[in-house]
């Protein structure tokens, strides 16, 4: 099949290299950060994964008595981020899932203080239970990178 193009040569290359551009799918790369590879792998997710500007860090656990158990789960979160080199003022959205609402909202003093001043958008929701029994709360968060 042969087709003619009349008028300029030129218009014809630039059409066809936009027409294949279009035709064209960009791959949207995702990167995965492992905490504990070998129980994430067994389990099968990512402790955070990248994706363009954005990090999306799974569920971050604490058992035991909740001031405790809140203050290990930020500070895993804290190691998260600072391995993909974010940190607390980065976090745009925080969600939390606690077996007990109460006794997380009393710890809140311990929450504000990985915070500081600037707050991220936040969903607390009061769950009957997490992944293991002895878990007590359990929080994932949305990063940006600065741009």
């Amino acid at each position: 099949m042969r087709i003619h193009l009349c008028g300029n040569r030129l218009a014809a290359v630039v059409l066809a290299a936009t027409l294949a551009g279009c035709a064209s799918t960009s791959q949207k790369s995702a990167t995965c950060y492992h905490l504990d590879e070998s129980v994430e792998i067994n389990i099968g997710f990512c402790q955070a994964v990248r994706s363009g500007n954005t990090l999306h860090i799974s569920g971050t656990v604490g058992a035991g008595e909740m001031s405790e158990a809140t203050r290990k789960a930020y500070d895993g979160l804290r190691r998260t981020l600072e391995a993909n080199g974010l940190s607390f003022a980065d976090v745009v959205k925080e969600t939390v899932y606690t077996t007990d609402m109460e006794e997380f909202k009393k710890a809140g003093g311990i929450r504000k203080s990985y915070y500081g001043t600037r707050f991220p958008a936040a969903t607390w929701v009061e769950v009957r239970r997490l992944f293991l029994p002895q878990f007590v709360v359990e929080i994932e968060l949305t990063a940006e990178y600065p741009r």
